[in-house]
């Protein structure tokens, strides 16, 4: 399966749907248990006797694969919160506790990251694939503060402050509200960001370029 935002630690990451999963490779690891107990657990979870919806089971355990230490190809799954959820309901034990609460954290916080990078996505596309290239594990930092910055010099403020000031609901992009002035600023200012990521790595410095060119654009 192709991965948006790479695994972590613990095997969980977001795919191109912008879906948080993890591998089920790590969830046996995690929990102690041989990988093969766990797949058959969850063929009995998806069996159409189980009482499982099939729609459930398409949604939540999606098959993959991994080569395995005899390069042959093994069978897997990336499941979603509610796909793990179902699977490890019935693990028990303090360690057990322990890993489903783990993985409860995990899950949230990859579920925060994927909001701040389709939000981020929404107003700034070329510069969040750049910092993706650039961050081999990207943080949700990453993008909120490039943009916020870009926001602030073009409007004054972040988009959550514009929202909270002009009463738009969280998480709506605030482009149809800017003028086409702000528009054009803030993507121009992203396109030199894009190079500048690379040539002046320090946010202070390159915030400063980036006022800068504003300047001398609103001169011309």
């Amino acid at each position: 399966m192709r991965e948006l935002i790479p695994k972590d630690q613990y095997g969980v990451f977001a795919d191109t749907k912008d879906t948080a999963r993890v591998d089920s490779l790590f969830v046996a690891e995690f929990f102690e248990k041989e990988h093969k107990n766990v797949l058959r657990d969850i063929a009995k979870i998806t069996d159409p006797k189980s009482g499982l919806s099939t729609e459930f089971a398409q949604l939540n355990f999606e098959p993959t694969s991994y080569t395995d230490g005899w390069n042959r190809k093994q069978k897997a799954y990336a499941m979603t919160r509610d796909g793990f959820t179902m699977l490890v309901m019935g693990y028990t034990g303090q360690k057990a506790m322990k890993f489903k609460e783990l993985y409860i954290k995990r899950f949230n916080e990859m579920e925060q990251f994927i909001k701040t990078l389709v939000s981020a996505r929404k107003e700034f596309p070329l510069l969040t694939d750049n910092i993706k290239l650039l961050h081999e594990n990207p943080k949700p930092y990453h993008f909120s503060n490039e943009c916020d910055m870009l926001n602030r010099i073009v409007i004054g403020m972040t988009a959550k402050q514009f929202r909270l000031a002009n009463g738009i609901a969280k998480g709506k992009s605030i482009r149809p509200y800017l003028s086409d002035e702000q528009i054009t600023m803030l993507d121009t200012l992203q396109k030199v960001d894009v190079g500048l990521l690379v040539a002046v790595p320090d946010y202070g410095q390159r915030k400063r370029y980036l006022e800068w060119y504003k300047t001398k654009i609103e001169k011309n």
